[in-house]
């Protein structure tokens, strides 16, 4: 898909699966819930431009149910110009510059939903 467009028009928007665990290292957890109103402002501003279509936190399965998450990370679906875009996104949120990501494990892909996104 070219990028170039006519006076005026902005590049097409592509969307990204982003996968991003957190660092298994002991206090990445106290370290994530430190940032994580900074986190959640950037979040809003992303969603509210467009940038995030859908995401949220992961956690262990045990405590799906239970009132205290243990969260493990976090994943979203984006739409960005292109792939690069997202990758800087993330390297310039609160949790990759704070350490709470782990930068190794980060999976960014191209998504082609077979369902409509919310």
């Amino acid at each position: 898909m070219s990028t170039a467009t006519s006076a005026g028009q902005a590049p097409p928007r592509h969307r990204f699966f982003v996968y991003a665990p957190d660092k298994t290292e002991e206090g990445t957890l106290a370290r994530r819930l430190s940032v994580r109103p900074t986190h959640l402002e950037t979040a809003k501003e992303r969603i509210a431009n467009g940038f995030i279509r859908i995401g949220g936190m992961m956690t262990t399965p045990e405590s799906m149910h239970a009132a205290d998450k243990k969260m493990v990370g976090s994943m979203f679906i984006c739409e960005a110009a292109t792939i690069e875009e997202v990758k800087s996104m993330v390297e310039t949120d609160i949790y990759y510059t704070a350490g709470v990501w782990d930068p190794e494990r980060i999976v960014i892909l191209p998504f082609f939903g077979a369902t409509p996104i919310p």
